[in-house]
C-alpha cells in the first residue's frame, strides 16, 4: 500500500475533517458503554441511544440488570434487534462482572473479551471510549473505509485490527477508528460513495480503480 507519507497525509485530513471524533453512543460510565455497544449489533447508533436514554433510567445499578427479569429486559430492548440474544447477553455479562471482577467492568482486553457477549469490537470501543486506551476499533464503516483505503487487503475484522495497529501510531488508534467510522457514514457508504466530494479520493484505491 501506500507510503508512509501517504499514510501521514490521510491522518492529517482525517484529523481536518473529523477533528472531534468520539464514540456516537451516549453513556456515563464504562458499565453504560459497554451495554451501548452490545445493543449496537446490528442497529443505528441512533437507536440505541433511544433506548438506553430510558435503559439507564430504569435500570441504575448493575446488580439491577444482573438480577433483571429476562423477558421484561427483552422488551425494554426489543426496537435495537435480536433482542433476546442481547438481553441474554447483557444479564450473564452483569453477572459475571459481579462474580468475576467485583462489580467493576474490567479495563483490559484479556478480562473484557472473557464477558458473555463481547467481541473484540466491543472490547476495543469500551477501553478506548471509557478508559482511555488506545484501540482500534474495526465495524463495519471502518473496515470498509480502510480497505478501500489500501490500508488493508483483509476481510476478516480480526486481520484489519492488527493491519491497523501496525501502520497507524498507537497514539491516533481511538481517534483515527472513529474517524474512519463517521467517514463511512457520511462520505465512502457502502453502495454509492460520494467519491467526487471526497477529499481523501487522491489517496483511495478504490477511487483509482472505479
Amino acid at each position: 500500500m501506500e507510503t508512509e507519507r501517504e499514510i501521514q497525509s490521510i491522518l492529517a485530513e482525517l484529523d481536518r475533517l473529523y477533528p472531534d471524533a468520539a464514540p456516537s453512543l451516549e453513556f456515563s460510565n464504562p458499565l453504560e458503554l459497554l451495554i451501548s455497544t452490545i445493543l449496537s449489533a446490528q442497529c443505528t447508533d441512533e437507536r440505541v441511544n433511544q433506548v438506553t436514554k430510558k435503559l439507564f433510567c430504569k435500570y441504575r445499578s448493575l446488580e439491577e440488570f444482573a438480577q433483571a427479569d429476562l423477558e421484561v429486559l427483552e422488551q425494554d430492548i426489543r426496537s435495537t434487534g435480536f433482542f433476546r440474544n442481547k438481553a441474554r447477553s447483557i444479564r450473564k455479562c452483569c453477572q459475571a462482572i459481579l462474580e468475576q471482577y467485583g462489580g467493576k467492568v474490567p479495563s483490559n482486553f484479556d478480562n473484557l473479551v472473557k464477558l458473555p457477549g463481547v467481541g473484540r469490537k466491543t472490547a476495543n470501543v469500551v477501553l478506548g471510549g471509557a478508559f482511555g486506551i488506545p484501540s482500534v476499533i474495526v465495524d463495519t464503516h471502518a473496515s470498509r473505509v480502510s480497505q478501500r483505503l489500501g490500508l488493508t487487503q483483509n476481510t476478516d475484522a480480526h486481520k484489519i485490527e492488527f493491519d491497523l495497529r501496525e501502520r497507524i501510531p498507537v497514539s491516533k488508534w481511538t481517534t483515527f477508528s472513529h474517524q474512519l467510522i463517521q467517514h463511512g457514514r457520511r462520505i465512502c457508504t457502502a453502495r454509492k460513495p460520494k467519491c467526487l466530494k471526497c477529499s481523501l479520493r487522491k489517496w483511495c484505491r478504490y477511487f483509482r480503480l472505479s
